[in-house]
């Protein structure tokens, strides 16, 4: 198969890829946002809309900036079919994004071509099926481990899970890019010990040290061109 022919087949996969993954979105949408009106009618307590509205203005925009961030980000990444399954499945940032990247690596491919596609929707439907087969399995064993889950010795690991593995993981490219990431680190750890709060809305500072590492290669750019030039 010439390349010709891999790109008309690549396209034919992203058209279908695209046509199956809007049609389970919006179906996926619509039975997360209608399971609670469809519970309300069935055993008669109806939400208040007006209470619902509300609640949503509080915090719904201030998530939604996060959520079309993460759309922004995650999308180049992971491509058409990882990108609609990661985002149908959930579990973005502590386990999808994760998964795809280490399968990236392992394979050496890279972002925007079409392995990395096909290894993105692979890697992240394998992390869906084994989440499920956990999942299965923490309901049957909850509660025989039940005493051993809730001992004291345990709860720091369970505290420090997501922190340990995005810690392994980002180092791998802090080294490669440390003039890069040392910035964006070093503000972003000395405002999560400032503002301990703010540890608990990790998508939304996403965009704040995005634009931190961006103007910073943008800058290093255009330094390195300039000293060529001269």
């Amino acid at each position: 198969m010439n390349e010709q022919e891999r790109q008309a087949a690549f396209d034919r996969y992203n058209e279908r890829t695209h046509a199956i993954g809007r049609v389970v979105s919006v179906a996926t949408l619509i039975l997360l946002v209608g399971a609670p009106f469809a519970l309300g009618a069935i055993l008669g307590a109806m939400p208040d809309v007006g209470a619902v509205a509300r609640s949503f203005l509080s915090v719904g925009l201030v998530w939604m900036v996060s959520g079309v961030a993460e759309y922004l980000i995650y999308t180049p990444m992971l491509g058409a079919g990882g990108g609609y399954l990661a985002f149908i499945t959930g579990n973005l940032i502590n386990m999808k994004i994760p998964c795809a990247i280490s399968a990236r690596d392992m394979v050496g491919a890279k972002t925007g071509t079409a392995e990395n596609e096909v290894i993105s929707t692979l890697s992240i439907a394998a992390s869906s099926l084994v989440t499920i087969l956990v999942l299965a399995l923490g309901v049957l064993l909850l509660v025989p481990l039940q005493p051993i889950l809730q001992s004291e010795a345990l709860q720091p690991a369970f505290a420090n899970v997501v922190p340990a593995l995005f810690g392994a993981m980002a180092y791998k490219y802090f080294r490669g890019n440390m003039k890069i990431a040392i910035t964006p680190l070093a503000v972003m750890s000395l405002l999560f010990v400032l503002v301990p709060s703010l540890t608990g809305s990790t998508s939304f500072m996403i965009i704040p040290s995005g634009a931190m590492a961006i103007a910073i290669t943008w800058f290093l750019y255009r330094y390195e061109r300039k000293s060529s030039d001269t």
